[in-house]
């Protein structure tokens, strides 16, 4: 059963999640925190999220607050983790739940004296963790979601995967439709476009072939395309607009998360690679295809039953790499404009778009 169970969920006040740091595995961890809202029904539940994901849970009611890990600011450094575990320490919380795995996490909880400290036993910080949950190969077998969970159901909880779940502000829905109706794209159907992926160029199709596909279903369909990604995606977006013979709105590095987030939630369909705004369009329930290369769609594919997945089979994937060990990159070069736009097709029947 766990010893965790010696100490009655119902007599936690207090309770830090320590979300993880990427888009994507943020939100792959929402399952696994709407279970410890149920589990915890009666504390008071803080997110300690980096700015870059803290967005995705301001306006979940899986949580009361959020608390801001500036590990570019006022938190970097072993300084600024010592600054901030003195922070946490004030808050006054009886229990810490880490879904990040680093080490670093366990030592800022630690540091901070918050007495319960759960996580997965990696990155040898055994010793930081009061209830550590052993890692059995059968947690990364299965989706990430699933692999989250994990650590409750290491505790011997019975919870179950219900599925990904993001909200969306209203300030920040606002604000897409402004951005909608000054690109003219308000009263089109919508081609969400998500180029980028953080990975490596192992997870990133081809922006000319991107620019063939928004071709197609642009001029046929009469879409309004739009590009959405990060800053570092700003030069693949723009090679997608330059190659692409009809328009494209391109919003990359140009809105926050949250408007981001409003702007996936508006598309009619989202081609994408396996990034973090694939999970985002998922969390949405927008109808997606994805591409996949290196990467196992097993794990990190999009849940939900909108979400197509394109991926060559190949002896050599899922390798995991960022960058291709046999410098053929055939797993992305073999994905062609044809079957992307057949999985496209076949998606727009079943959604009646």
């Amino acid at each position: 059963m766990g010893k965790f169970l010696q100490l009655e969920p119902g007599a936690v006040r207090r309770l830090l999640v320590r979300s993880a740091n990427w888009i994507g595995d943020a939100v792959m961890t929402t399952p696994a925190l709407k279970a410890v809202r149920e589990l915890f029904c009666n504390a008071e539940i803080t997110i300690l999220a980096k700015p870059l994901v803290a967005p995705l849970f301001e306006h979940s009611p899986r949580v009361d607050q959020v608390f801001i890990y500036d590990g570019e600011g006022r938190h970097r450094g072993i300084s600024g983790k010592l600054r901030l575990a003195a922070e946490l320490s004030k808050e006054g919380f009886d229990a810490a739940l880490l879904f990040q795995n680093a080490f670093e996490a366990a030592f800022i909880t630690a540091a901070a004296r918050i007495p319960v400290r759960i996580g997965f036993n990696t990155d040898a910080r055994g010793l930081l963790l009061t209830h550590p949950v052993k890692n059995p190969a059968r947690f990364k077998q299965g989706h990430h979601a699933d692999y989250y969970l994990g650590i409750l159901r290491g505790l011997g909880f019975e919870v179950s995967n219900s599925g990904l779940e993001l909200y969306v502000g209203d300030c920040d829905r606002r604000s897409a439709r402004g951005i909608l109706e000054r690109k003219g794209l308000a009263g089109k159907r919508r081609l969400g476009i998500s180029p980028g992926a953080t990975f490596g160029p192992a997870k990133q199709w081809y922006p000319e072939r991107y620019a063939e596909l928004v071709d197609r279903l642009c001029v046929r369909d009469n879409w309004g395309a739009v590009i959405l990604g990060g800053p570092g995606d700003l030069g693949t977006a723009e090679k997608i607009a330059r190659a692409a013979d009809t328009p494209v709105v391109n919003l990359c590095g140009s809105t926050s998360v949250g408007e981001a987030i409003a702007l996936v939630e508006k598309c009619d369909l989202f081609v994408t690679n396996d990034s973090g705004l694939m999970h985002v369009a998922a969390a949405l329930d927008v109808p997606l295809v994805a591409i996949f290369g290196s990467t196992n769609p097993v794990a990190t594919g999009p849940l939900g039953e909108k979400s197509r997945v394109v991926q060559v089979k190949l002896p050599c994937n899922p390798c995991l790499k960022p960058e291709c060990p046999y410098g053929h990159l055939d797993c992305m070069r073999r994905v062609t404009v044809d079957m992307v736009e057949a999985a496209v097709k076949s998606l727009c029947r079943e959604a009646g778009l």
